[in-house]
């Protein structure tokens, strides 16, 4: 199965990362393991997730996720068929929050705990700080990984001109740098990537791991109208997408997905894995059965017309 290396870190993933914000909240630990089980046994072997998932749920505080993937990795011994991801930064309390040496610190071991495990694959800036210096968070993130507690380390929700700012500082001060962005990208929120980030990170040959692959689900054709948003908790986040342009992607996708004889989920996915920079674009499944469709994706190889079909229809 074909792998692709995360930026220039010498990790090498199928590229297929498993959106572990499921985990904890649209399912429960027996369902979760089951799919985990599922997912190994494919051959794959990303799992992206963060210390803060799933606290938006009521009567959670944060770090189920990662619980629910360290008793995985416990009763299974199937840490060494996975890279593991995870995020720090996003506020899991008013005083637990940010990129300070001592948050991160503190944030580390907690992960470690819940994970069940003495290292980190990809330990991951959730947010960009920009009360803490890039230098003191660059520097924490060396020292982990001189400790032999994380392997690599990438950032998430950065605008290009601070992604581009912290590897200077890394290269500067001879500290490690961010291997990898994880932005929001997908067929129907292209524009900010596409003009903003995307030139950053193929300058500097940073993997690209992106989140909202399908639109929290909409790509997959599940919702064509407003009727439809009460199909699934995630419904209402979808709505946005119900517009002319949406509706015009549904309909590409449709016709791309009839010709491979597959499902709109996975031409969605195939259309990002063919975007070039891209390390594994990252899709969560609540099922067996949505985790098979989502996979097929990485079988598919589209066409110069499916790749401008796609476009034209996403146009922005």
């Amino acid at each position: 199965m074909e792998k692709r290396e995360i930026g220039k870190s010498g990790i090498r993933v199928v590229p297929f990362a498993f959106g572990g914000n499921v985990f904890g909240w649209t399912i429960d630990q027996a369902t979760s393991f089951n799919i985990l089980d599922a997912f190994v046994d494919k051959g794959l072997d990303f799992i992206d997730t963060a210390d803060v998932y799933s606290k938006w749920v009521p009567g959670n505080t944060g770090g189920e996720s990662e619980t629910i993937i360290g008793n995985w990795l416990k009763k299974s011994g199937n840490r060494y068929k996975v890279i593991l991801a995870t995020k720090v930064g996003k506020p899991m309390a008013d005083d637990k929050k940010g990129l300070s040496k001592k948050y991160i610190n503190e944030a580390v071991e907690a992960s470690l705990k819940r994970l069940q495990t003495d290292y980190i694959d990809l330990y991951q800036s959730h947010d960009d700080d920009k009360e803490t210096s890039l230098l003191e968070t660059l520097e924490t993130f060396t020292d982990l990984i001189k400790q032999g507690k994380v392997r690599a380390i990438g950032a998430s929700n950065y605008s290009g001109a601070r992604l581009a700012e912290a590897l200077k500082v890394s290269w500067k001060n001879d500290l490690a740098s961010y291997q990898c962005l994880q932005p929001e990208y997908n067929l129907y929120e292209r524009e900010h990537y596409e003009t903003e980030l995307e030139p950053v990170c193929l300058q500097h040959n940073v993997g690209v791991i992106n989140y909202y692959s399908l639109a929290s689900g909409f790509l997959t054709g599940k919702y064509r109208s407003e009727a439809d948003l009460s199909k699934s908790p995630r419904g209402q986040g979808v709505k946005k997408y119900l517009d002319e342009r949406g509706l015009k992607i549904l309909t590409a996708l449709d016709e791309v997905s009839a010709h491979h004889k597959t499902t709109p989920a996975s031409i969605a996915l195939a259309w990002v894995l063919a975007r070039p920079g891209i390390t594994a674009p990252i899709a969560s499944a609540t099922s067996i059965k949505q985790l098979d469709e989502t996979a097929k994706a990485l079988d598919i190889k589209l066409s110069s017309a499916d790749i401008e079909l796609l476009n034209n229809a996403s146009n922005y």
